[in-house]
């Protein structure tokens, strides 16, 4: 089920006022309620890939008990290796079989069609996967107390806001939430009701505008002036950063209906002043996961230099892979690892943590600083969304050859204007956790600002028109 469409507009009153008609004392009623409404609004879009999830939190759910209860270390690891396969070999099976076969096949020259089997990638597989990993992990490090309450866990696992892109929760900051008592809170719900149209803003709006303009640009890229082609990059980047940024608003904003708390996301990204700045605000969820599961144990920055190029390169080759089976998430990631190696290694990847403000130093250095970040991040983003490598350089040679402008596709001007809106709006709420962070503004200047974004979404905007990018990953 989308967020943006007539479905989820009856699904979610209904749930909401079901949940809290149950009784704040109803702890494992509303849990229950919440698995049963979470494997709906799963089951939407296909019933038949429901039982993933299932296998997955049943899994999980014994090795976390099984881990928990196991004195010996080597019964510890057994238990967490079944972990690992499970949730990996239905990740690797559904998302990467028919890669790696094309890849052995193109490799002895045989035609990857002709070994290809018909798989279809299950929504949120890749978020649901890491999320029960983390849990099983975390017990074996001893981070974290298995769960003894399967309804918690499984309704922990499938949680529906979050269940399909994220954020990717960690155990220990959500299942608890699961065994407290809730109740109501007016303040919360509002600010979750205000998160969710600046998503469905940004979603809506914008990145289903820029959306048509950015198909139409890299479908006829050949033909395309350098302009245009800077054009398509820039605005793909704003596309991907409002689908997915917007998602994330939406999920954060609607589990705030239901007590609920998630981790922030998305920090405004390109607002960043530096690559390494851009991953502590980019995907958040995702990042840290990588680092706590995959960098630190590798060794993160200690050893050498070379031990520390590596470990970047890692990384970012997995993060890359992460997102689809395909060479040029591969050289997305790659192409980060290279413009993140220079400030490790020079010890820089730190020096810009704090929101950019007035006391961040010269402001004209600052906002060139965030331009450059932006144009870096903009040229790789061209590798993230070309059907292949062979595109994806043809794309960013025609972005360094001067010729002559061919004209701009439709509806230029309306994305443009979005564009700045958006953007405006997030710098004066840069250190707020969404862009519509104004509950302590005027009561008219807020009701005008609710209403103006809603003309805006009912206007330019389409229910039921496109899925999020992040499905697909």
């Amino acid at each position: 089920m989308l967020f943006n469409s007539f479905p989820f507009l009856f699904f979610l009153p209904i749930a909401f006022a079901s949940y809290w008609l149950i009784g704040k004392k109803q702890v494992q009623a509303q849990n229950l309620l919440l698995l049963i409404a979470s494997y709906v609004f799963y089951a939407w879009w296909d019933y038949r890939f429901l039982g993933l999830i299932i296998i997955s939190s049943a899994v999980d759910y014994v090795v976390g008990r099984k881990i928990e209860e196991s004195s010996k270390d080597h019964k510890r690891k057994r238990w967490l290796a079944l972990s690992l396969v499970v949730n990996l070999g239905m990740l690797c099976f559904f998302k990467y079989f028919n890669f790696f076969l094309g890849s052995f096949a193109t490799l002895f020259g045989l035609d990857p069609s002709s070994f290809s089997l018909q798989i279809i990638l299950p929504v949120g597989i890749s978020f649901y996967t890491f999320q029960t990993l983390s849990y099983s992990i975390d017990i074996y490090r001893g981070k974290l107390k298995a769960s003894n309450d399967p309804v918690a866990f499984f309704a922990f696992v499938a949680f529906f806001p979050q269940l399909v892109a994220g954020p990717i929760e960690r155990a220990k900051n959500l299942l608890p939430q699961f065994s407290q008592t809730r109740k109501f809170d007016y303040a919360k719900a509002t600010d979750g009701l205000r998160q969710m149209l600046w998503g469905f803003f940004k979603k809506i709006v914008v990145a289903d505008n820029c959306a048509p303009i950015v198909d139409q640009i890299f479908a006829g890229y050949q033909d395309m002036s350098m302009l245009a082609l800077w054009l398509g990059a820039f605005l793909f980047a704003f596309q991907i950063y409002c689908d997915f940024s917007g998602y994330s608003d939406i999920a954060i904003g609607t589990a705030r209906l239901f007590g609920m708390e998630l981790k922030q996301n998305f920090a405004f990204p390109y607002f960043s002043r530096d690559v390494a700045e851009f991953w502590r605000r980019w995907h958040i969820s995702l990042s840290t996961w990588f680092r706590d599961y995959l960098y630190i144990p590798l060794g993160g920055s200690r050893g050498n230099k070379a031990s520390i190029v590596r470990n970047v390169f890692i990384i970012f080759m997995v993060s890359g892979f992460w997102h689809g089976a395909n060479w040029t998430f591969v050289a997305w990631g790659a192409v980060h690892a290279i413009l993140f190696i220079p400030l490790i290694l020079a010890k820089k990847n730190r020096i810009n943590v704090s929101i950019v403000d007035k006391g961040s130093g010269n402001w004209i250095a600052q906002g060139l600083k965030i331009i450059f970040t932006f144009i870096l991040v903009t040229v790789a983003w061209v590798f993230f969304r070309a059907p292949d490598i062979s595109t994806a350089l043809n794309y960013l040679n025609g972005m360094l050859i001067p010729n002559e402008y061919r004209g701009a596709p439709f509806r230029l001007n309306v994305v443009l204007i979005s564009i700045i809106v958006m953007l405006v709006i997030e710098w004066f709420h840069r250190k707020k956790l969404h862009g519509l962070s104004i509950e302590n503004k005027p009561t008219v200047f807020r009701w005008t600002l609710y209403l103006g974004i809603s003309m805006l979404i009912l206007l330019l905007g389409k229910m039921d028109s496109t899925s999020f990018i992040y499905f697909a990953f």
